[in-house]
């Protein structure tokens, strides 16, 4: 095992009080084989993928937004930024849109996403990790290119859960 590596995870899990559990599985000849990262009171994916889970901000005390109104004209009007949600980086890392290069994204601006779906990957130490959203809405705004690097806590998406 590298212990650099296992210390990176050991600093991921102590800076992010959101995350309650590392798991890293070793396959055969010592190779790693998966490794999932989970919440606070979240259960694992039963799927056996590697598996981070990204947080929508707490809106603590706070009532959630009105939704938009339709105005008169019958043109919606695009949700406010304050009512839109954020899906972060759990991780630093590279960012893809997709599971290969040239495939399509998992989810573009005007793509409806349901919890548990998966929205992006990110790479860190070789790990290819799948982040899925917690939150149903419609993306409204991808704020990261492909094959960029991210930071942790970095917002990737914003989603209208409205719409």
């Amino acid at each position: 095992m590298n212990l650099d590596i296992i210390a990176q995870l050991v600093r991921m899990l102590k800076d992010a009080p959101e995350l309650g559990a590392i798991e890293v599985r070793r396959g055969l000849f010592g190779s790693w084989s998966s490794v999932r990262v989970t919440k606070v009171g979240h259960q694992a994916n039963a799927g056996g993928q590697h598996v981070v889970v990204a947080q929508a901000p707490a809106m603590a005390g706070s009532p959630l937004p009105p939704p938009a109104v339709e105005p008169a004209g019958g043109r919606r009007e695009v949700a406010a930024p304050a009512q839109l949600l954020e899906i972060k980086s759990p991780m630093v890392g590279t960012f893809y849109t997709g599971p290969e290069p040239g495939a399509e994204p998992y989810v573009k601006a005007g793509s409806r996403v349901a919890p548990r779906q998966v929205v992006c990957i990110i790479e860190a130490m070789k790990i290819m990790n799948e982040i899925e959203s917690e939150v149903a809405g419609v993306v409204r705004e991808v704020l990261v290119e492909n094959s960029q690097p991210v930071e942790f806590g970095q917002t990737l998406f914003r989603v209208d859960p409205h719409a």
